[in-house]
């Protein structure tokens, strides 16, 4: 294998199907079937989960809601669809653990690396819930945070597109895809691969992401196994 430990970074909207809201179960088991398949072939690994298929304050600024409070349900709808992915996931047989940045022991663990690490040792995978625990930060940070804390040899962003582009392939049919690109070449290009304090901890501790479409069958394992998937950003 190229890599050994992965931190698997999921959306939220990849749980809610072609709804964009809520937990779709259909959608939840592919994912969880998924990354049983990957813990079964010897993977170590860790995954942060979006909330923003329950709450997000970018789609909900005319709520009212005082920032932070808002991050803060943000905060609080990834534990749930963490929870959710457990559940799916120990159907499945996969021995999980939920550990999250704000405590809530009824439901997780709190996060302290030394745990999370022997979990890793038993063959479990972890789940890393609650964002940071602080406001202003994305999933995105917290994904870069405990990859980076939990020495991942790849951080796995999936996306409902097969790559980084130069520009909106949604909006523009001639968007260039690549296939690799350096760190440098991504900031000097604007290139959008994830919010700028997630990328640049990327960047300093040298850590690949491999940008890739979580809904084309096998783009996962091929992500996890190095092979030439998606969009590879590295040093």
């Amino acid at each position: 294998m190229k890599y050994k430990r992965l931190m698997l970074k999921i959306s939220g909207e990849a749980l809610s199907g072609k709804s964009g809201y809520g937990i779709n179960h259909a959608a939840l088991l592919k994912i969880a079937k998924e990354i049983r398949d990957l813990s079964k072939k010897g993977f170590e690994v860790i995954v942060v989960i979006g909330g923003g298929n329950i709450w997000r304050f970018r789609d909900t600024t005319e709520s009212g809601i005082e920032r932070t409070a808002s991050d803060a349900m943000g905060m609080l709808a990834t534990i749930m669809n963490s929870v959710a992915l457990q559940s799916a996931l120990e159907n499945l047989g996969c021995d999980t653990r939920v550990l999250s940045a704000i405590e809530v022991p009824q439901l997780a663990e709190p996060f302290i690396r030394r745990r999370a690490v022997r979990h890793l040792e038993k063959k479990r995978i972890v789940i890393c819930a609650g964002g940071t625990g602080n406001p202003y930060f994305t999933t995105d940070s917290a994904a870069a945070l405990r990859a980076s804390e939990l020495n991942c040899d790849v951080l796995l962003k999936a996306t409902n597109v097969d790559g980084v582009y130069d520009k909106d392939p949604k909006k523009h049919r001639n968007a260039k895809k690549y296939v690799t690109v350096t760190y440098m070449e991504a900031l000097q290009k604007n290139l959008k691969v994830m919010d700028q304090a997630a990328f640049s901890l990327c960047r300093d501790q040298k850590l690949p992401i491999c940008v890739f479409d979580l809904s084309r069958k096998g783009a996962l394992l091929q992500a996890a196994q190095g092979k030439k998937v998606g969009t590879l950003v590295h040093e």
